[in-house]
């Protein structure tokens, strides 16, 4: 079975960087990435900005097509809130 040549043309990620600073003057960072392409035409109303263009890896909807539930749970957004979550063990 052949393998589908990756077309760095159209490879994307949306990437989402989050900071807090505490009272003693240090800070910590948290990141988040969803790896994917960019569609052909857009496809779907859901979302906003680049929503509609964007096909994450493993999906075959772009995130303009899927509901809020699922994107939310596999935004970069999601991951890095999440790693904020973990780091105060909530």
């Amino acid at each position: 079975k052949k393998k589908k040549k990756l077309n760095k043309k159209n490879c994307a990620k949306f990437y989402c960087s989050l900071a807090i600073a505490f009272p003693n003057g240090t800070y910590k960072t948290f990141s988040g990435t969803v790896n994917g392409r960019i569609s052909k035409e857009p496809k779907g109303n859901n979302g906003f900005g680049y929503d509609p263009i964007f096909v994450p890896n493993g999906y075959k909807k772009t995130f303009g097509e899927m509901t809020a539930i699922l994107k939310d749970k596999i935004s970069h957004r999601y991951k890095a809130f999440n790693k904020i979550k973990r780091y105060f063990k909530y």
